[in-house]
């Protein structure tokens, strides 16, 4: 499984709260929330992500609440995974509950710069910059997670496992 897309960067510390904005948590519609998916951190996003694409970001990445409405915006809104130097734990769960591939790697965070072209190989957990030439090699997903992700969430992995 692989993912190739251009790099929205962000810093540190990114909330769910400026993932997705309480204000519009009316709405569980994954479409709904991608038209706001970072909106108050950075307002030009929906209008430039395109399917694909890859979010990277810096140490604790999807902190705050635990709601779901984070990843899911995420992945909603094109984003095809998200690195990051660290992720908070419960973002991390959720995000692999809604089939949303994260990877922690703190060198792919640190020197990967927005609008560069990533490519990332799940099986073997290397991440390359097309637009430097630099690889890095951040943690594989296990088979069973890889399963999880293209069964698109953990619900349809079990629903799939029944049937």
């Amino acid at each position: 499984m692989k993912a190739f897309g251009t790099v929205h960067k962000y810093g540190d510390n990114v909330d769910t709260d400026v993932i997705i904005p309480a204000r519009y948590l009316n709405s569980s519609d994954p479409k709904e929330l991608a038209k706001k998916c970072m909106e108050d951190i950075d307002a030009g996003f929906v209008s430039r992500v395109k399917p694909g694409d890859i979010m990277v970001a810096n140490k604790n990445f999807g902190c705050g609440s635990s709601r779901e409405h984070a990843p899911i915006a995420i992945k909603a809104s094109g984003i095809s995974c998200v690195i990051a130097e660290t992720f908070a734990r419960i973002f991390y769960r959720n995000a692999i509950n809604i089939g949303l591939p994260i990877i922690e790697c703190p060198e792919a965070a640190a020197a990967i710069q927005a609008g560069d072209q990533v490519e990332i190989d799940f099986d073997t957990g290397i991440i390359r910059d097309c637009t430097t030439g630099k690889e890095f090699r951040g943690q594989a997903f296990p088979e069973f997670m890889q399963k999880i992700i293209q069964a698109e969430g953990l619900m349809n992995y079990i629903n799939q496992k029944r049937e």
